[in-house]
């Protein structure tokens, strides 16, 4: 039977031969259309995305017009350049017209809050075996997290840590060191991976962690899921005045504008810190009063089986 033979050497019969021919083809358009698509979806300019892949403008157009015949490396490249997986651009089925990319696609842009609401409604028996008894107390600097939760430990029965000690002790230098010799990038990274040993050794544990860790939006995320989390709240000037009274000056030491600064970084913080399942209020309380005011929380959301 006469055929066509392929760059194997193999033998196909012509009939079978066009229709492979036809099907890379519509394979090419398709692939085409889908970048013109999601290109022009995301408002970007050919030329902008050549820069971003390093393909040339003149092949991007060849390629979108159904004439160009893409490498699976550059259409990778092309793919990442557009923020899209490599699969959305080779699928029979026009993702972009599926209930689950739409889904997929609001969620995406959702915010962290409504993202999390989302995940607890489809997955409401997660969140509680995740968390176990495990306790986290946010906040900033001086707002008692870790006075409180050394007390309330005590009180629960509970181990109490804090992240940074167990950076220390993993690291065997001091978070002072560990930031020198590192930097804020390395320190984020101890931070995030104690966090990960906190949770894989503790299903009962009362954790202070210090302020900045919500600044990592990966370890913040992780936190949330993995403890019951309390924002011990404060005013600015309670905050200094816990910090002064700890017989740490530094933060007004030669800096006539902290308050100014600490007021514009909590302000900051509030939207963030305000993603924990529950808030402590203790401006102006007692000690005693805010350990009572706490453990009587603790209680009352049910975070402890």
């Amino acid at each position: 039977m006469a055929g066509t033979t392929n760059f194997r050497g193999k033998s196909h019969p012509r009939g079978q031969s066009g229709s492979m021919d036809r099907a890379v083809q519509q394979l090419i358009i398709r692939v085409g259309g889908r970048i013109r698509e999601a290109r022009e979806q995301k408002g970007i300019p050919r030329r902008v995305l050549s820069e971003r892949s390093g393909v040339s403008p003149r092949y991007l157009a060849q390629l979108e017009s159904g004439a160009g015949n893409i490498s699976i490396g550059l259409l990778e490249r092309v793919a990442l350049s557009l923020d899209y997986q490599i699969e959305w651009f080779v699928g029979e089925e026009n993702p972009s017209n599926s209930d689950s990319a739409k889904v997929a696609n609001l969620f995406k842009n959702a915010e962290k809050g409504t993202q999390q609401a989302i995940m607890n409604m489809l997955n409401p028996s997660e969140p509680g075996i995740q968390k176990a008894n495990r306790l986290c107390l946010l906040g900033l600097r001086g707002a008692g997290k870790s006075t409180l939760g050394k007390l309330a430990s005590e009180q629960l029965e509970m181990t109490f840590l804090e992240l940074n000690r167990e950076i220390e002790d993993h690291s065997g230098m001091p978070v002072s060191e560990v930031m020198a010799l590192y930097g804020q990038e390395g320190y984020r990274k101890l931070e995030s991976q104690a966090l990960q040993r906190v949770v894989a050794t503790h299903e009962s544990v009362i954790l202070a962690v210090a302020g900045g860790i919500v600044a990592e939006p990966m370890t913040y995320n992780f936190l949330l899921g993995n403890f019951h989390t309390i924002w011990i709240k404060a005013s600015p000037e309670e905050h200094m005045r816990r910090v002064k009274a700890q017989g740490d000056d530094r933060p007004m030491a030669g800096n006539p504008e902290a308050m100014d600064q600490l007021r514009a970084l909590l302000s900051s913080r509030e939207p963030i810190y305000d993603r924990a399942q529950a808030k402590l209020e203790t401006t102006g309380h007692r000690l005693d009063q805010s350990i009572k005011n706490l453990v009587q929380l603790i209680k009352e959301q049910g975070f402890l089986t």
